[in-house]
């Protein structure tokens, strides 16, 4: 009984822990996005880490100008 609890507290707290960081980890869907639809376009470094700085404000542009 006591082995359970302490277990299912063990996962618990692990669950909980990661459930935050996939937000927090890497680059924002917005900003990968931006990078694929940039490098689609112009095929260049630069314009894509430029668009990927701006994110969604790059992929909203592009969807309004299409």
């Amino acid at each position: 009984m006591l082995w359970d609890n302490c277990c299912n507290n063990l996962v618990g707290d692990k669950e909980m822990s990661n459930s935050n960081g996939v937000s927090e980890a890497g680059i924002g869907f917005g900003c990968a996005l931006a990078i694929v639809i940039s490098w689609s376009l112009y095929k260049s470094i630069f314009w894509a880490i430029l668009h990927g700085i701006f994110g969604w404000f790059y992929v909203i542009y592009y969807a309004c100008t299409r």
